[in-house]
């Protein structure tokens, strides 16, 4: 699919599902990731995601992530949900990971700018797997000393 020629939301709904596998839907005129058992996110503050960036960075995980304003939103395979007592920790130091359910909003653009307000940093590679909650999750545990 030519990225230039994307106009509409299901244009870019198409292109999610086509190009990366990723389960999209369109709703209320926006192109929505709905968690899922096949899909799943990580929202942390931005300078802890950065940190956890780094890491993964090092260990050659790439994980595809949005940036917002002050937050950064991994995307991740749900191979386990964490225990309360991470759950509690992660909420602690203000990382959210939205339960079945809910979704996540997709820009419709690949640039810096658009309607959405946040940008792919990393974005999703065709084919590309994503990596294990239990990974993103261990990375933000262990970048909690890198960020403050």
């Amino acid at each position: 699919m030519n990225v230039e020629k994307l106009r509409t939301v299901d244009d870019w709904a198409a292109y999610y599902r086509h190009e990366f596998g990723l389960p999209v839907t369109e709703r209320g005129g926006f192109v929505m990731l709905p968690i899922t058992s096949r899909a799943c996110v990580v929202h942390l503050p931005t300078e802890r995601a950065k940190a956890v960036r780094g890491l993964l960075d090092a260990r050659e995980i790439r994980v595809p992530m949005l940036a917002r304003q002050i937050r950064w939103s991994f995307l991740a395979y749900p191979d386990r949900r964490p225990d309360p007592e991470v759950v509690e920790m992660l909420q602690r130091i203000d990382i959210d990971i939205p339960g079945v359910g809910s979704a996540v909003m997709l820009p419709t653009g690949l640039g810096r700018w658009n309607r959405e307000g946040c940008n792919w940093v990393v974005p999703p590679e065709r084919d590309g797997l994503l990596p294990p909650l239990s990974t993103v999750i261990n990375a933000a545990l262990l970048a909690g000393g890198a960020a403050g």
